[in-house]
This record gives structure tokens, sequence and C-alpha cells, in this order.
């Protein structure tokens, strides 16, 4: 069969579904994927011949895109701050807003490492702790993107954290995994210059609000929190910081965007100092960072 004939067959199908753009995002990831080709190649090729095991794979991806499964868990990969990362249903698919997230802590601990620079060498070990790991995505990112710093990441799930040590290997970094459910944990086992977490803050009444292919496909367990209580983990994660952070050091959360000034009073009631809230691409609050000196 001709690629041309199977790409007229994938847009009929899924037009109605998606945009036409995001249909051809789906089609170009998929032939590079499967046939190894960049689209400049394939328009290069117009007659592109594929054999039978190659329409296979396009027939079973456009089934499962048909059931709106997301495009990251079909090629079971993704890229995250230019780095690649391998996804399943245990985690969630990294968003751009966690990029945002990432690049805002590389920022400060470079800043402060120039400021601190007269009376330390510049690469001393920072430390940093994630929480809530997912794919590994915001301590692999910063591993990669300050090479001198000690990073530990907690997850409650194994498979997650099965999937991020993977990933950590994939990207040649070292971090150190942890399985441990946050909100049983009564200490954290060291002190931190950096502690970060993106935690689950979708609330129940949220989900009307969010599309099928999350509902349907991304765990439930890293994404909802209950109506009446939407803030447990930030309670919990800035009741532990407390006594982990170091002198000068800084808690960093991604946030629900309907609830920043309930996060800053939550902070404030535990003693954090210097709380600034930080809008995404979007202009939605979506970040902010806390500091107890």
């Amino acid at each position: 069969m001709k690629l041309k004939e199977f790409k007229a067959e994938f847009f009929r199908k899924l037009l109605p579904l998606f945009p036409e753009t995001e249909v051809e995002s789906f089609f170009y990831l998929l032939t590079e994927a499967y046939l190894e080709k960049k689209r400049i190649q394939l328009a290069l090729e117009p007659e592109l011949e594929i054999n039978e095991e190659q329409l296979e794979q396009f027939q079973k991806a456009l089934g499962r895109l048909l059931q709106q499964e997301p495009i990251q868990y079909i090629l079971g990969n993704t890229e995250f701050f230019g780095y690649p990362f391998q996804v399943n249903q245990h985690t969630l698919i990294p968003r751009p807003e966690t990029e945002e997230l990432v690049a805002w802590i590389i920022e400060d601990v470079k800043n402060k490492n120039q400021e601190n620079s007269h009376h330390k060498p510049l690469n001393s070990k920072i430390t940093i702790l994630d929480i809530g790991t997912g794919s590994g995505c915001i301590p692999i990112s910063l591993a990669k993107e300050l090479p001198y710093a000690k990073i530990s990441s907690i997850d409650f799930s194994k498979e997650s954290l099965q999937m991020a040590q993977r990933n950590a290997e994939l990207n040649e970094v070292e971090v150190n995994f942890i399985q441990q459910d946050i909100l049983t944990t009564e200490s954290l086992p060291e002190k931190y210059d950096v502690i970060v977490s993106n935690p689950p803050y979708v609330r129940i009444l949220e989900k009307e609000m969010m599309h099928q292919n999350v509902l349907d496909f991304e765990p439930d367990l890293a994404l909802f929190v209950e109506n009446e209580n939407p803030l447990i983990f930030y309670r919990k994660i800035a009741q532990l910081a407390k006594e982990a952070l170091t002198e000068n050091g800084t808690l960093y959360f991604e946030i629900n965007e309907y609830l920043p000034e309930e996060m800053k009073s939550l902070l404030k009631g535990f003693g954090y100092k210097e709380i600034e809230l930080k809008k995404d691409i979007f202009g939605k609050n979506r970040m902010c960072s806390a500091s107890l000196r």
C-alpha cells in the first residue's frame, strides 16, 4: 500500500475528532517512529510503499487515536525540556507549564550560585528534592541542567519510579529515587536547598472542564484531589519542608490556577516569606515559590 493512501484514510477518520494541525502532527510523529523518516524525506518520496507489518502498526495507532488515547502513550515517549522521556499509563504526560517551573528553578539556582561565588566555588553541591516524580521529568531535567546538584525524588507509585529510573538511565543522569507516601511521611531524610513538587491538584469538580483523553487514560491518582481538601499535598509538603529546607532554601510548587490566593494563605500560615506567584505563558498563576528567611 502507498503511504499516501493510508494518509488519506488517517485524515478522513480523525478530522471529525481533532483539528487538522493536530492530525497532521500525529501522522508525522508516527511516520518518524515507524518509518524513521522525517517529514521532509516523505515529501521527496510521494509514492512511498509501506509493507504489511508497517501498515498494521499504523492501523493499530489509528485505532487508539480514534479512542482518543494520547499520542505520547501510543508512541511510549515524549520530549520535555528538550530531553527524551518514556511514558506509560502509570505516569502523567509532562506538560509545558512544568517546563516553565523547571526553567524558573534553574534560573534561580544559577543566579544564587553567581551571588555566592565569592564565598564558595560556583559548582559547589546543591541538594534538590522533587516530590511526586511521575516520569521523572523534573528531577532529570534539573540533573541535566545543574550537573553539580545532588538530586533525590520521592513517589508513592512503584511503577512510576521504575519508569523514572529508566528515564534517568536514558538521559545518563543520577537521581536517587525513593518509594514513599508523602502524606504519611513524618520527616524528610536531609536538608535541601530546593524542594519542588507538582502534586495532584485538580479538584473533582474541575473534571468536566478536562479533555476526555486525559480522563480516560492518565492516572487519576496523579491528577485529582477531593473538592473539600484540594491543598492536602501542599499542606503536608509545606509542613515537611519547613524543617528540611536549608537556611537559604526555596520551596517551589506547580499550582492549581484557580487557587493561588489559597496557596499564599497556606504558605503564610506556615511562616514562609517571599511568597511569589508566577504566571505561565498563558497568563495563568501556575507556579509559586517561598522561602523561610
